[in-house]
């Protein structure tokens, strides 16, 4: 089923969908799984920001809550805006800025700031005042896959057939945020790899991505560096890049839109090749040189 995806203009990016657009991520927490503490000051964390944009980043994904498997403490929203606001000030000239988040009131102010997407892993299930905001601010949304709140999210990796009820769930989101005033065009769907989910579950929802795309929004993808390529490979979180390349490799083949990364440098490479592949399989050749 070939979907035709609405493009979407941003100040510096537009999102036509003729290639697959990387998202780096700048994590500003003491407690993320990857990068927790290394960018959780406000310099540092712009300087990376801007690292990434150099690399090739299209869009950077500034969160300040570490949503990590287990039981991160949470935090307030005056916190998380302490945290996120200054880097989005820092950045909003240099790159089109995305804010984890799954609070309204943080969304609100980091639209307000400059962020023009809000990437939410519940989809807007925990806060659904977050898509009524999304929607006044003309922003875009990533509606992510989570059952429950992220501290308690292993207990609900329970299912008969994940890609099924997971693309199910995905639809009542989509839903809701066209019904709070969002339109389909701006909305992104993320499977959620990680997020309740087990190392197999996230495997098939790789494996069968292609069946997400019939709910015609663009399709991103978050493997970069995830639990389940360390019980693949048995590296440790920070030697997982080249198992993050092969995840992309296959979500991109699959359909994906959007990859989200820690390290854009380490895998633009790979998005390059993949991306390259996947439009001679759909039958749009001639842009093999097109880099994100």
């Amino acid at each position: 089923m070939v979907v035709e995806l609405e493009p979407f203009r941003f100040r510096r990016v537009s999102l036509d969908y003729s290639r697959t657009y990387v998202m780096g991520v700048v994590n500003v927490t003491p407690d993320s799984f990857s990068d927790g503490g290394q960018f959780q000051h406000h310099e540092v964390a712009i300087a990376r920001g801007r690292e990434l944009a150099a690399q090739g980043a299209d869009l950077v994904d500034v969160g300040g809550e570490s949503t990590r498997p287990g039981d991160p403490t949470p935090v307030s929203a005056v916190e998380e805006l302490a945290r996120i606001l200054p880097v989005i000030h820092g950045l909003r000239d240099v790159v089109t800025l995305s804010i984890d988040t799954y609070k309204a009131e943080v969304a609100d102010a980091a639209l307000v700031a400059g962020a023009e997407i809000v990437n939410d892993v519940s989809g807007g299930a925990i806060d659904p005042e977050l898509l009524r905001v999304a929607a006044r601010h003309g922003a875009a949304v990533v509606l992510g896959h989570l059952r429950g709140r992220p501290q308690g999210m292993a207990e609900q990796a329970v299912y008969d057939d994940v890609v099924r009820e997971v693309k199910a769930e995905l639809e009542e989101r989509i839903a809701r945020a066209v019904e709070a005033g969002v339109p389909r065009g701006r909305l992104l769907v993320d499977p959620g790899l990680g997020f309740g989910k087990t190392a197999a579950h996230n495997l098939q929802l790789l494996g069968r991505l292609a069946e997400l795309r019939a709910l015609g929004c663009a399709l991103v993808v978050g493997a970069s560096r995830k639990s389940f390529l360390g019980k693949l490979t048995g590296r440790a979180v920070d030697a997982r890049e080249l198992a993050t390349a092969a995840a992309d490799t296959a979500a991109i083949l699959h359909g994906a839109n959007v990859v989200r990364v820690h390290d854009v440098a380490a895998q633009r490479d790979a998005v390059l090749v993949a991306d390259a592949i996947a439009r001679q399989v759909r039958g749009a050749p001639g842009d093999e040189g097109r880099a994100p």
